[in-house]
C-alpha cells in the first residue's frame, strides 16, 4: 500500500465517521474534533485515537463500540484499532466551525 493509498483510505474512514453522531450534542464525532488521530498502516491496518466530551461521558462505551463498528466497514480496512485517550482534554475549540 503506497502513501497515496493510505491517505485515500484514511479519508474514507474519516467520511465514513462522519456518520456516528454524539448522542449529547447531536453533532458527528468528526466535526465535533472528537477523532484525534487516524493512522493507516501495510495490510489495511487503521488506528484510531478518540476522546469524548469528558471524561466521564456516559456514552464512552458506545460512542467507542460505534467507531470500532463503523471503521470495519470501510473497503480496504483489514484491522481496526481504536483507542480512548483523555490527553489532550476535548474542548469546545477543538469543533469544526461547521461544527
Amino acid at each position: 500500500m503506497d502513501e497515496d493509498e493510505k491517505a485515500a483510505l484514511t479519508e474514507a474512514i474519516r467520511n465514513a465517521l462522519r456518520m456516528i453522531i454524539d448522542p449529547e450534542i447531536g453533532r458527528n464525532i468528526v466535526d465535533l474534533g472528537l477523532i484525534y488521530e487516524i493512522a493507516v498502516e501495510e495490510g489495511g491496518i487503521a488506528r484510531i485515537a478518540m476522546t469524548t466530551t469528558t471524561r466521564g461521558c456516559p456514552a464512552s462505551d458506545y460512542l467507542k463500540d460505534a467507531v470500532s463498528n463503523c471503521v470495519w466497514y470501510v473497503p480496504g480496512v483489514e484491522y481496526a484499532e481504536v483507542r480512548l485517550t483523555y490527553e489532550p482534554p476535548w474542548t469546545p475549540e477543538m469543533m469544526a466551525v461547521e461544527g
